[in-house]
């Protein structure tokens, strides 16, 4: 039996300041399943949809375990107080963990399974560091299934640069600084970005209460000649430092993804329609490389050149990464078009809650540049995978 599938829509979203992990971060002293819970209540209470409609929790989390193990989304959706009825469950594909909520929670929609989703991720970093928790199977690196440096993503970076050495140290520290100033620039719009996507919250830290309202990453005073007397931590007389990389980060996000239909009935206003995703493999150590694949795939899929997109958001967690997209897919790394507000090199890389980051800044653009019909979200993925969405502008016209 053949059916249609249902388009759906993104109607909002929003995320925590993104902290920075460890006891000086806005988080320490935070659970991680209390940030979902935080961004959950947000989008219900800006998008005022029915508690009892949504049809499914998505929550993202790439270290599964402690404050954001058991059934994430679940919990989450207990803790927030939406109705029992309400189910849940958690995924992880590292940093596109809240991307592929968001592609999974698309998924159900289509096939008419629920009206509404809320998706997301979370990631404390400061509670539970990348890797701490992982057993790496040693036949990955014994039976050369991978090289050794594919489990450490700083190593990748560097790798980044071996296999495309027109990109240097300088490119990337030059990317480095436009995406702190961007950021910078876009924070002190009284109205701008992230005035619409920041949710602040409450906390606790040893000096008392305080609220978490800005991210710690950001260094407006951030110069090339700053830049470039920082030590290359991953290789002696590297290129890839912690000015050109994203920070360790705590956050959280979460957005409602809803049958177009189901949007018109409730009177949601959505922002953008999922046109296409794709997913695309790599080799594990040039991780980095993976969103160039899934970008020429989701642009196949929907028939458009790199041209016809109007508004890039992609993933920085190292400028060089960036870089090598812009290379692989034929994008100018000072294109206006990309990561206009800064990115995860000013703002940090919270992992698995990052693709919803991307994606609630590309629907405040779009929202801004109603000549603009489509947009783009992607990011690579540890262990050699990418990820690319494409999104239509419902404001284009």
């Amino acid at each position: 039996m053949s059916r249609p599938l249902r388009e759906v829509v993104y109607v909002d979203g929003a995320r925590t300041a993104f902290g920075r992990a460890g006891e000086s971060g806005w988080f320490w002293r935070t659970r991680a399943d209390d940030m979902a819970v935080k961004v959950v209540r947000e989008v219900l209470r800006r998008t005022k949809a029915p508690p009892e409609r949504i049809g499914d929790v998505v929550l993202a989390a790439t270290a599964q375990v402690g404050d954001q193990g058991l059934t994430l989304g679940r919990d989450v959706a207990l803790l927030a107080g939406l109705p029992h009825t309400v189910p849940g469950f958690a995924v992880d594909r590292m940093c596109a963990g809240a991307l592929t909520a968001a592609t999974a929670a698309a998924g159900e929609i289509a096939m008419g399974a629920a009206d509404l989703v809320i998706a997301g991720g979370v990631e404390h970093m400061g509670h539970h560091p990348m890797g701490e928790e992982v057993d790496f199977n040693p036949r990955f690196v014994a039976e050369r299934l991978i090289d050794e440096s594919a489990a450490v993503m700083g190593r990748t970076a560097e790798n980044l640069h071996d296999e495309l050495p027109q990109l240097t140290r300088e490119d990337a520290d030059r990317f480095a600084v436009v995406s702190q100033q961007r950021a910078v620039a876009a924070w002190s719009e009284p109205d701008g970005v992230y005035a619409h996507t920041v949710v602040p919250m409450s906390v606790f830290s040893d000096e008392g209460w305080a609220v978490a309202d800005v991210d710690q990453f950001l260094r407006p005073d951030t110069t090339m000649e700053g830049l470039a007397a920082l030590r290359t931590p991953f290789r002696a007389g590297g290129r890839v430092t912690a000015g050109n990389s994203a920070g360790l980060t705590d956050g959280a996000t979460a957005c409602l993804l809803a049958a177009e239909e189901t949007a018109s009935e409730l009177g949601l206003t959505p922002t953008m329609r999922l046109v296409a995703f794709a997913f695309a493999g790599v080799e594990p150590h040039l991780m980095g490389l993976g969103p160039v694949p899934a970008t020429q795939r989701v642009l196949a899929q929907a028939g458009l050149t790199i041209d016809d997109v109007g508004l890039f958001e992609v993933n920085e967690p190292f400028a060089v990464q960036v870089l090598s997209w812009c290379d692989g897919v034929g994008v100018d790394p000072t294109d206006e078009r990309l990561n206009p507000y800064g990115g995860a090199i000013a703002c940090g890389h919270p992992l698995a809650a990052t693709g919803v980051r991307l994606m609630a800044q590309l629907a405040y653009g779009l929202g801004r540049r109603p000549e603009v019909r489509y947009g783009l979200t992607a990011l690579c993925i540890g262990m050699g995978m990418g990820a690319a969405v494409l999104w239509e502008n419902l404001r284009h016209g």
